[in-house]
């Protein structure tokens, strides 16, 4: 790992990381990596770059007027200061070993960093995910839920198919095949996310089982022949408003429907949309300023023809 990544980062409120995760995205095209400490609670969005000209007056004038924007908008954004620092690759590969720690849900599954030396108990998972350049290890809130919900929603006795509608680093996709979900299905818009998510199914030995591709949920079609005992859909509040039809045409009708990404004030809006539609809320968990929620159909027999 030779050479040197710029650091370009931002202090901000931790309940500030969506709005600011939007805006990295908007200027540099891919999310932040978003940690905070846990001693002194201090967050941070981050982004490592590699060529010296993807960061420039231009490039700088935009995220600091985004930054302006989001305040002017009421968003509370903390210190929202702004740095930049030269960083060897090897600095930064052993700064992350600190900030990311092994997750176990309950005695089912164990999420670690390839550095930790902890073992898998008996007949327990293992997924080993090291943080990208640009993606995380998924130890936001949001996604421990949609982990938990995984390891509850298997039936080890029957088979479950399972669909992870934008998959990120792949973390969520990967985790269900190694708890023997089947068949496993995983598509995100960005095609960095789909190159990242491929190599980490390769890593955990899935690979042939987990192959994310490149789609657009917005220009899926409407009605799916195909349909999955668990879906998954860590997403924007707007994209799941927007698309809650083509996410439940493809929810089998005794299936479970995991949502996240939604922040606590935006969350009673999305289970009314999704409860107009015939779901329920069967559970639900708040994690700092965000909540998400398990649902399924309220009468399994409304999937037949919510749609038609």
């Amino acid at each position: 790992m030779k050479g040197t990544l710029s650091q370009i980062s931002v202090a901000i409120a931790e309940q500030a990381d969506e709005p600011v995760s939007a805006l990295f995205e908007s200027v540099f095209g891919r999310p932040p990596s978003i940690y905070t400490d846990a001693n002194t609670r201090k967050t941070t969005a981050s982004i490592f770059i590699e060529k010296s000209s993807q960061w420039n007056l231009t490039v700088r004038s935009q995220l600091l007027a985004g930054l302006k924007n989001l305040r002017a908008a009421g968003i509370e954004l903390g210190a929202g200061k702004l740095s930049v620092k030269k960083l060897q690759r090897q600095d930064w590969a052993e700064s992350w070993k600190k900030h990311f720690k092994p997750i176990q849900v309950k005695n089912a599954l164990l999420i670690k960093p390839s550095w930790s030396r902890l073992k898998p108990k008996k007949n327990q998972a293992c997924v080993v995910l090291d943080p990208g350049l640009s993606f995380g290890t998924g130890q936001h809130a949001t996604t421990l839920f949609c982990l938990e919900q995984l390891v509850r929603c298997r039936r080890l006795e029957s088979r479950q198919s399972f669909l992870d509608i934008g998959t990120g680093s792949g973390i969520l996709a990967i985790s269900a095949a190694k708890l023997g979900y089947s068949p496993v299905r995983a598509f995100d818009f960005d095609p960095e996310s789909v190159r990242i998510s491929r190599a980490n199914a390769a890593k955990n030995e899935v690979a042939d089982k987990v192959r994310p591709t490149r789609q657009d949920l917005t220009r899926l079609p409407l009605e799916s022949k195909i349909k999955f005992d668990v879906i998954c859909a860590n997403l924007m509040y707007d994209l799941l408003l927007s698309e809650k039809e083509r996410i439940l045409n493809r929810l089998a009708q005794s299936g479970s429907l995991i949502l996240a990404g939604i922040l606590k004030t935006q969350f009673a809006q999305v289970q009314k949309e999704f409860e107009k539609l015939g779901l329920v809320l069967q559970r639900s968990k708040v994690g700092k300023e965000w909540k998400s929620g398990h649902f399924f159909f309220r009468n399994p027999s409304v999937s037949k023809t919510l749609f038609a």
